[in-house]
């Protein structure tokens, strides 16, 4: 399984972060103006659409995680998304009960909670598991691993545990994305199969265990955070791979613009993620947290066959 990708980026070499932010200006600009926000510029969403937002490592009570909540919130008063899926490391600083919760969940996304925005997560390496599986805010119901559908079967999502990938839980995947009849499959977990950023790098034991099965069943695209960046990743086999791990915190200078898988990439700022998914095409956005868009871009449907 293959397809087509076009996108809107800046393509800058890398440079110092300094230096870097300077180009982003202007860079951002252009994108922006290019690309515009997806109902501006292609009008009202087609009927039978889904849209979401993904924030990744967002739960750290800053006031970075503030700046995105708003950004967020604004973004969806000028296009909807109709909910969020979280990437992990979702409370920082461990769980002291309800109160963690609401000072680095509830608190920060208030107004998209009061408008009925549902989130959906996967754990991450910090938290406390137990406390995160049966928060009714996160949806994951006591489950380590789940799966929900969206627009009527047109949109799958497949949520890992990627910390402890054992043979029930790759047994249970294969057995789900075999059962898919969705239009588009979608994987969520926290840690990246591919990745050029400086600080973790991709997991290969991980990709290892799933990638096979990620080909296999025709998965479209890959959502992980754990690097606090934002990177897409080259296509490998047809599967589109995405970072989105600074919804809370950034790392400055991380991504490695040499290295071989990476496509592009935003490490100025925090940032959060757009979809916007429909029958023939599945379009993204990366959005910092003063609502410019850093990358875009549309994967067609279909299109082609074995990427590398």
């Amino acid at each position: 399984m293959g397809s087509m990708l076009s996108t809107r980026t800046c393509g800058q070499p890398w440079k110092p972060p300094a230096a870097r932010r300077r180009l982003a200006v202007g860079c951002v600009l252009a994108v922006a103006a290019s690309a515009g926000i997806f109902a501006l510029a292609d009008g009202p969403r087609a009927s039978g659409g889904v849209s979401f937002a993904v924030i990744g490592d967002s739960g750290t009570g800053k006031p970075t995680q503030l700046a995105i909540a708003n950004a967020m919130a604004a973004h969806k008063e000028r296009d909807p998304f109709e909910f969020v899926v979280m990437l992990g490391d979702n409370i920082y600083g461990g769980i002291k009960g309800r109160r963690s919760f609401e000072q680095r969940f509830e608190k920060p996304y208030r107004t998209l909670l009061d408008q009925g925005v549902k989130f959906y997560a996967v754990l991450g390496n910090h938290g406390n598991s137990k406390a995160e599986l049966n928060y009714e805010g996160f949806n994951m119901e006591g489950r380590r691993y789940y799966t929900f559908t969206r627009g009527d079967g047109l949109l799958q999502f497949f949520a890992l545990h990627s910390s402890r990938m054992d043979a029930a839980q790759i047994e249970w995947l294969e057995k789900e994305l075999a059962a898919s009849t969705a239009k588009w499959k979608i994987a969520m977990l926290h840690h990246p199969i591919y990745s050029s950023a400086r600080k973790h790098g991709p997991n290969t034991r991980l990709r290892r265990a799933i990638e096979p099965l990620l080909i296999k069943y025709k998965v479209n695209v890959v959502l992980a955070g754990h690097e606090h960046v934002y990177e897409r990743l080259k296509p490998h086999q047809g599967v589109h791979y995405f970072i989105s791990g600074a919804a809370g915190y950034v790392r400055n200078g991380d991504s490695r613009r040499s290295h071989p898988d990476y496509a592009a990439g935003y490490d100025e700022d925090c940032h959060f993620m757009v979809f916007d998914v429909r029958a023939d095409s599945l379009r993204f956005q990366a959005v910092n947290a003063k609502g410019d868009v850093v990358d875009s871009g549309t994967i067609a449907a279909g299109a082609g066959e074995g990427d590398k």
